[in-house]
C-alpha cells in the first residue's frame, strides 16, 4: 500500500527514523518546513521518481553507477549486459528528471567512462547527445573533473585515465544561476608611477597610442573610443572594475568569432570600431576544468564510488537557490546531500542500497550533531 508522506512532513527538524522513507513512499510537495534535513528514499529510482510531482525540484546533481564497473548491493543499474542497455536504462531516469525538474531548475550530471574489450565505450558522451536530441536539455557546460590520480592500470598500449565528465544540463534558457555565489580570487588595481594601472598591469597608454595611429578608425571614431576608455579608466581608478580589454578594429580579433552573424561582439567592432570587455570586481567565475582530489575519507569498505564533496559546491552555490530543493536520485553514501545541508539546502536523496543509506544518514547526522 502506498502511504503519501506531505511534503512538509519529510524535513524534519532532526533526525529521526521518519526521515528515511520505504521505497514506494513519496511526497506530495505543498508547503515546506523551515529545515534543511534531507529526506531518503529506500529502492529503485525511476520508480520512486515516477511518483514525485511534476516540476517540483530545484536542482539534481547525481553519479549513477557506471556501467561494468562493479556489482553494487540489490542490483540495479550499471549490471546491463551491453553499454546499450545501460544508456537506456540512464535515459529513463533523466526523462523522469527532466519531468521533475523546475522550469528554471539545473541537472549536473557526473559518468565515469568504461572499456571493453580494449575499446573505450564513449558512454558520458553517448548519453549527453541522446538528451540533447530526444529529450531536449540543453547542455549548458562539459566539465572535465580532473582527479589527478587514477586506479591502478596495467594497460601498457594507453594512456592512464584520470578524469570524469560532468554535464550541465537545463530545460529552459531561463534558469536560476547565482554566478556571484562562486566567483574566485577578486582582483585588485595599483597605483604605479602616479597611474592606476588594471589589476594586470593595463594603464591604457597602449590603448591611447593605438586609437591616435589608428588607419581602420575614422576621425569619429576615434574621438568615441578616445572618449570611451577615458570613462573606463575612470572605473579602474574608482574600483568599479579591477581589469579591463579594449579591442579595436584591425589591431585585436574579436572575441568567440569574427563573423557578424553569430557574435555581437563582432558586430559592435564593425559598427563602433572598438569594444570593452570589463571584469567584474568580485572575481573570476571557475573555469570548466576542475582540480579536485576524489574522496577519501570514507572508509573504502563502506562505499566504493564517493565523489568529494567539493565537486558539490559550484554546482549547488550557483544554480540551487537558498530556499529551493536539492534532489540526488543515487545518492550512494550522501555527499550530495551533505553538501546541500552544509549550504542549507533542502535535499532528497535516493539509492535502492539500504546500507548505503545508513551511511548517508550517518554522514548528515554528524553534521548535525556538530551543529548543536
Amino acid at each position: 500500500m502506498v502511504r503519501t508522506v506531505a511534503y512538509k512532513e519529510c524535513f524534519a527538524k532532526e533526525k529521526t527514523d521518519e526521515n528515511v522513507l520505504p521505497r514506494t513512499e513519496t511526497c506530495d510537495f505543498p508547503e515546506i518546513e523551515n529545515s534543511t534535513y534531507p529526506v531518503f528514499h529506500i529502492g529503485d529510482s525511476l520508480a520512486i521518481l515516477k511518483e514525485f510531482p511534476s516540476k517540483s525540484i530545484d536542482f539534481c546533481m547525481t553519479s549513477p553507477p557506471y556501467w561494468g564497473q562493479r556489482s553494487y548491493e540489490n542490483g540495479g543499474i550499471g549490471l546491463e549486459n551491453k553499454p546499450e542497455q545501460f544508456i537506456g536504462n540512464l535515459l529513463e531516469v533523466t526523462k523522469e528528471i527532466q519531468r521533475v525538474l523546475k522550469d528554471s531548475g539545473s541537472f549536473w550530471f557526473n559518468i565515469g567512462d568504461t572499456y571493453k574489450n580494449k575499446v573505450l565505450q564513449g558512454i558520458p558522451w553517448r548519453i549527453a547527445i541522446k538528451m540533447m536530441d530526444e529529450q531536449g536539455w540543453i547542455l549548458r557546460n562539459d566539465v572535465v573533473w580532473n582527479k589527478h590520480k587514477g586506479a591502478m592500470d596495467s594497460a601498457a598500449d594507453k594512456l592512464r585515465n584520470i578524469h570524469e565528465m560532468i554535464f550541465h544540463f537545463v530545460k529552459t534558457t531561463d534558469y536560476y544561476y547565482n554566478d556571484e555565489a562562486i566567483r574566485q580570487n577578486p582582483q585588485t588595481t595599483t597605483v604605479r608611477n602616479g597611474a592606476v594601472v588594471s589589476s594586470s598591469g593595463v594603464c591604457g597608454i597602449r590603448y591611447k597610442r593605438q586609437i591616435e595611429l589608428s588607419t581602420a578608425l575614422s576621425k569619429e571614431e576615434k574621438e568615441n573610443a578616445m572618449r570611451d576608455l577615458q570613462q573606463v579608466l575612470k572605473k579602474v581608478e574608482k574600483g568599479d572594475i579591477p581589469d579591463f580589454r579594449m579591442i579595436i578594429r584591425n589591431q585585436q580579433r574579436a572575441t568567440h568569432s569574427d563573423s557578424e552573424k553569430v557574435s555581437g561582439r563582432a558586430k559592435e567592432l564593425k559598427e563602433k570600431g572598438y569594444y570593452f570587455l570589463l571584469y567584474s570586481k568580485n572575481g573570476a567565475l571557475p573555469t570548466d576544468v576542475w582540480e579536485i582530489l576524489p574522496e577519501d575519507t570514507q572508509n573504502r569498505e563502506k562505499h566504493y564510488a564517493v565523489y568529494p564533496e567539493d565537486l558539490c559546491k559550484i554546482p549547488i552555490l550557483a544554480t540551487c537557490p537558498p530556499d529551493g530543493v536539492a534532489l540526488d536520485p543515487f545518492c550512494g553514501s550522501g555527499t550530495t546531500n551533505k553538501v546541500a545541508y552544509d549550504l542549507h539546502r533542502k535535499s532528497i536523496g535516493i539509492d535502492i542500497s539500504e546500507k548505503y543509506i545508513n551511511i548517508a544518514k550517518q554522514r548528515v547526522s554528524q553534521m548535525y550533531l556538530n551543529l548543536l
